[in-house]
């Protein structure tokens, strides 16, 4: 009986079949291995183009820390000195009107300080007027009326330096700031509508009217 031989290369081989076969299917990095110049030149093109995007996107220290243009900078210095030299003019002038009024505002507390005290004195006027009035239709108080007069005019006087002035003289026009009317009487002898005769003097303190004067007015 002979034994069947076999060829020893045609043996079978177990996963010999399948080994032929992986051998045979072409691998992915076959594709890149033809053309090794081409693939250096496409990353090298990738690279430029990230840094391109990298310096786009975030600019550089270098373009940071970059100084400005001296021209820029010039007007930025000359902006900040004319806005402080307009702050000053505007501060001096806020406080010279500052200064301006508490000066007026103590002038006026001077000049109008003594108005009650002044206020207070005008009945004391009142009563040397009516005493010269009544009493110079009597003979015998001639002398002792000559003694009141002289009072009446160092009173007033005094007050005058003050800035206390006497308002209502007999033929002055009529003027409604300063006086005011009790009534009409005619007399010949003065323009219409001036004062024919003061019921009470008027008085006034600097520019400022403490009292009117009543009188007649002639019609």
């Amino acid at each position: 009986m002979k034994r069947h031989m076999m060829h020893p290369y045609t043996a079978f081989r177990p996963g010999a079949r399948h080994h032929e076969e992986e051998q045979e299917q072409p691998r992915p990095e076959d594709a890149f291995a033809g053309d090794g110049a081409s693939q250096e030149h496409d990353a090298a093109n990738l690279a430029d183009a990230a840094d391109a995007v990298q310096d786009v996107v975030e600019p550089s220290a270098e373009a940071e820390n970059a100084p400005e243009p001296q021209a820029e900078k010039n007007e930025a210095v000359a902006r900040c000195k004319a806005e402080m030299e307009e702050l000053r003019l505007r501060t001096a002038a806020e406080m010279e009107n500052f200064k301006k009024r508490l000066t007026r505002e103590h002038q006026e507390q001077m000049r109008f300080a003594a108005e009650k005290v002044l206020g207070d004195l005008l009945p004391s006027l009142d009563n040397l007027d009516l005493a010269l009035q009544y009493g110079s239709q009597h003979e015998a108080c001639k002398d002792m009326l000559q003694g009141v007069a002289m009072t009446r005019k160092l009173l007033l006087d005094a007050l005058d330096k003050n800035g206390l002035k006497a308002l209502g003289e007999v033929g002055d026009e009529f003027n409604p700031e300063v006086h005011e009317a009790v009534g009409f009487e005619p007399n010949p002898d003065l323009a219409p509508g001036s004062v024919t005769r003061v019921m009470q003097r008027g008085y006034k303190l600097n520019d400022r009217l403490l009292r009117a004067a009543k009188v007649m007015i002639n019609q």
